[in-house]
């Protein structure tokens, strides 16, 4: 390529252009002029090299390479970039990349590029691989602590595919459990693994718990066994897809709370009072034990997920629920149908009703029955349709009073019902019936003088 002879200024503004720092020196390093085009290189105070060596304002390493260059005079085929770092006056390093060519009349060019945009960025991918080796690291410590656990464990354990439903894992358990010590289980259907009329059991139980995320119990039967099994199964979600975690036990183990000989037979007591689940505590409110339905209800697999506990957790508005059912059985007075909610392991909430005893033992305790609502108002729906309507006797009115005296006089009713109700939940404990009914205690007060439940002049005296 043929260039026409440059002038001197439009020289420069090639050299500002092609460097950011561009240095003229004699052929023994002394620098004679300095150019820089950017400000940032300003900091690294380069009007100050004129008149100093070059190779004396760069670090001890970068010196041989500057001797280099020197050295070369600007030869055609010794001409590369070099990487020298300088030291800046406030003691850092800045990187630089030079090329020297020859000037003539015994005068070298030394130009420069500022390397520290690709320096930072070179830090930057240095942290990031450090930090993903951390994280892989340490991914690898969590994989390794779960598989120490799964092969340990006593319990029979499968992982299971949810879009095939065939095994993934098993561990030692349950190859134990299922016969299969040559490790066969791997692949096969899951539902291979039980007898043919608990397949459709387990078969609703995977469904149910896709549906719905909620850990769910069924009872199966596998071949060689003379009991059946509780087989529980939850769901997760990886990269691949979602998975079951299917656990099997023993009616046995399963029913085996730890738990001393007076709790026994006071579990025993309790059973025969309530026909279904049940939940056992101290008058502390500790659980003591549980049976296979309430660890259902609250979504449990095992009853040490919640034995040591306090009922108060669980109960959606905690110490007022447990203030009303405690004062009641403390006075040996039996709860019964009281209207709460609970939260299960999964953090939902569940409309309940409680009902409960207090056993006269020599360490009293206090047995809690728990009905799911929801399934109580769907087997009574139809029963429900058919009734009449309760306000039916209200269109009646219409016609003959005005319908704000009509809604006020159904406002009140109600008003005047729900306090009767809580008085008679709390046994007139009007302190926790305000707090029950969401009132001060003032504004209760308030309704049961307009109600006439109360003498104007009776003292506050829950």
């Amino acid at each position: 390529m043929k260039l026409p002879s440059l002038d001197s200024s439009t020289f420069s503004q090639l050299l500002g252009v092609v460097s950011d720092v561009t240095l003229v020196m004699n052929l023994q390093g002394v620098i004679e002029d300095v150019s820089t085009g950017r400000d940032t290189l300003a900091a690294l105070g380069c009007q100050s090299w004129v008149g100093r060596r070059w190779m004396d304002t760069v670090t001890s390493e970068s010196r041989i390479k500057i001797q280099e260059m020197l050295q070369s005079q600007g030869a055609p085929e010794m001409m590369r970039w070099r990487h020298v770092n300088h030291i800046s006056p406030v003691g850092n390093e800045v990187a630089l990349q030079y090329v020297v060519l020859p000037l003539g009349g015994g005068r070298l060019l030394a130009m420069g590029r500022d390397l520290e945009s690709l320096a930072e960025l070179q830090r930057r991918l240095v942290e990031t691989q450090q930090s993903m080796e951390r994280d892989y690291l340490r991914l690898r410590h969590i994989e390794a602590r779960y598989r120490v656990l799964f092969d340990t464990s006593t319990e029979a354990v499968l992982m299971v595919d949810a879009t095939t439903q065939r095994v993934l894992e098993a561990n030692v358990g349950a190859q134990s459990l299922l016969k299969d010590a040559g490790k066969r289980l791997v692949g096969r259907d899951v539902r291979e693994c039980f007898e043919g009329e608990s397949q459709g059991e387990v078969q609703s139980l995977l469904r149910m718990a896709l549906a719905t995320g909620r850990i769910e119990m069924c009872s199966a039967h596998v071949a060689g066994l003379p009991s059946a099994l509780t087989v529980s199964a939850t769901v997760f979600r990886q990269e691949g897809g979602a998975q079951f975690l299917v656990r099997m036990v023993t009616r046995e183990a399963a029913a085996a709370p730890a738990q001393d000989p007076g709790s026994s037979a006071a579990l025993g007591e309790a059973m025969e009072r309530f026909p279904d689940g049940w939940i056992l505590t101290d008058t502390a409110g500790l659980i003591k034990s549980v049976n296979e339905e309430g660890m259902a209800l609250l979504g449990l697999t095992a009853s040490s997920q919640v034995v040591g506990q306090s009922l108060e957790r669980w109960l959606l508005r905690g110490a007022v629920d447990w203030g009303v059912l405690h004062t009641s059985l403390r006075q040996q007075l039996p709860v019964r149908n009281f209207a709460t909610e609970v939260r299960t392991l999964s953090g939902m909430t569940l409309p309940v009703e409680v009902s409960a005893v207090s056993l006269a033992r020599a360490e009293p305790m206090y047995a809690f029955f728990v009905r799911d609502m929801d399934r109580r108002m769907q087997s009574g729906a139809s029963m429900a349709q058919s009734q009449a309507n309760p306000f039916a006797e209200l269109s009646q009115l219409v016609g003959r009073r005005p319908i704000k005296d009509i809604v006020g006089e159904t406002v009140d009713t109600i008003e005047r019902m729900c306090i009767e109700a809580a008085l008679a939940l709390t046994h007139n404990n009007r302190a926790s019936a305000a707090e029950m009914l969401g009132l001060s205690r003032q504004s209760l007060y308030v309704k049961l003088r307009r109600f006439g439940m109360v003498a104007e002049t009776e003292v506050d005296n829950p």
